[in-house]
């Protein structure tokens, strides 16, 4: 919560002073409110969840996609139906995306800061707010779920009355005030800002406002992305990606999933795999395989593939993921760091453990759950994977590292480091005639470097990329 705490008396005068601040813009402080607060009531569970799960990405620091894992996520979120599901994944996504603007929206209807200990009670404002500010869900709804869960709860049962107003409030204001906000308020926390700003100055303003939009959904495809461009609707994208603004349903109801024709990924994290002179025949080992959509690309260019990966389940899912598409590759249940293999491989791909800062649009937790530490830990646990890839690399082969981190310390310092204390090895330039359209992300050194304000389009929904780093590294 923002501001300062004030004493237990000061809360007490506070909240009779919010009571009264948003009680002057409403009828009444609870006169929409239906009868029956249980969780029977329809679209209450979904609600009550996405506040407990959106305070443990808050608070707890709780990856979002753990959380929401059909299988193993929170028990919050698997024990609703699907419909449910849909909606606490919209709401948590969306709150995520714009955390800094509700809470500006809610402290400005506030005489005075939340009261002391009332986090519980801020999560369901949020859940409540952003139904209201960036859901399709009806503003009256949005309110009576959220007194209904309020009443429910003993810690927010007092409040009742200030969510009801506060939130019916911001349904009649968001036209006028929304604008302003999204406008003026920082989009993320202060410490991702400054991140951003001293690795892209010139960049940071349209990288931000990229971050704070929904991605698109793109494709690769085995061949003919002309032909599956125009069949689903999409755009050709520089690297063969086939990219889709919006899909009418799940993806896995678009055409050509269930025969293997394509699969999700981004089109920024399809380009490590590309970087390889050649695939054909050649025996290539993916160091940090799972979900398999890089392993996938150097199958179907025809390498022999060992694909490693820490989690069994992940591992898991990359075989499912492979048998679905049709394509074969070896498994092997390692950490990288410990894969021993003489012989070595013609070519390894590193696509290293990382912030994921560039993934933003599709993981907005990330600001809320990584720190500055964070990127300390993980660019040494990138250098330590890179110092023991290149003793699998075979005479005359090619390491290509890669992550999907915006940050410079995870990316262009930490192999200029590896290269400093191996001097033996060198940066194989990429071609620039090999990437029409993306010669802008080949760094002066001939490494590869993405961010979210390239490939402009009129549509921020066609635009973009996800922040990748990656290099191709060779012996002398």
């Amino acid at each position: 919560m923002s501001g300062k705490r004030p004493s237990d008396s000061r809360n007490r005068e506070g909240q009779n002073r919010n009571r009264a601040k948003v009680s002057r813009a409403s009828s009444s402080s609870t006169g929409d409110k239906e009868q029956g607060a249980g969780d029977a009531k329809p679209g209450l569970a979904a609600r009550k969840a996405a506040a407990r799960l959106l305070a443990t990405v808050t608070e707890s620091g709780a990856s979002l996609d753990g959380l929401l894992d059909p299988n193993g996520g929170n028990p919050a979120f698997t024990a609703l139906g699907p419909q449910d599901r849909l909606l606490v994944r919209a709401i948590l996504l969306s709150a995520l995306r714009h955390l800094r603007v509700i809470d500006a929206f809610i402290d400005e209807l506030v005489a005075s800061p939340l009261p002391e200990g009332a986090r519980a009670l801020r999560q369901l404002l949020r859940v409540g707010a952003t139904q209201i500010l960036f859901l399709d869900v009806p503003d009256r709804a949005a309110v009576d779920l959220a007194v209904s869960l309020a009443d429910g709860d003993p810690r927010n049962r007092r409040f009742a009355g200030l969510v009801n107003a506060l939130l019916r409030r911001i349904g009649r204001e968001k036209e006028s005030r929304l604008p302003e906000l999204l406008a003026t308020t920082p989009p993320f926390p202060d410490w991702f800002i400054s991140r951003i700003q001293d690795a892209y100055r010139e960049h940071t303003d349209p990288i931000l406002r990229m971050l704070a939009a929904p991605p698109a959904i793109d494709l690769t495809v085995k061949s003919n992305p002309d032909v599956w461009a125009a069949r689903l609707g999409g755009a050709v994208l520089p690297t063969g990606t086939v990219r889709i603004a919006r899909a009418q349903g799940p993806v896995t109801a678009l055409e050509g999933f269930d025969e293997g024709a394509w699969w999700v990924q981004d089109a920024a994290a399809s380009i490590p795999a590309q970087l390889f002179s050649s695939l054909q025949g050649r025996e290539i080992v993916d160091l940090c395989a799972a979900p398999g959509g890089k392993t996938a690309q150097l199958a179907h260019g025809g390498a022999r593939v060992t694909a490693c990966d820490q989690s069994a389940n992940r591992l898991e899912r990359l075989k499912g993921n492979l048998a679905r598409l049709g394509l074969d590759a070896a498994t092997r249940l390692t950490r990288a760091q410990d894969l021993i293999a003489p012989e070595g491989f013609d070519g390894v791909l590193v696509d290293a453990p990382c912030s994921s800062t560039g993934t933003v649009r599709r993981h907005p937790d990330i600001p809320y759950t990584k720190g500055p530490d964070d990127i300390v830990r993980l660019a040494r646990v990138q250098r330590t994977l890179l110092d023991h890839a290149a003793g699998l690399v075979r005479p005359g082969g090619e390491l290509v590292f890669s992550n999907c981190s915006l940050d410079p310390m995870e990316g262009e310092e930490m192999v200029a480091g590896f290269l400093a204390d191996h001097p033996a090895w060198q940066i194989k330039p990429v071609e620039p005639e090999r990437w029409p359209g993306l010669e802008s992300a080949i760094t002066d050194l001939g490494e590869i470097r993405t961010h979210p304000a390239m490939l402009s389009n009129e549509d921020p929904a066609q635009a973009g990329l996800d922040g990748f780093y990656a290099v191709i590294l060779t012996r002398r």
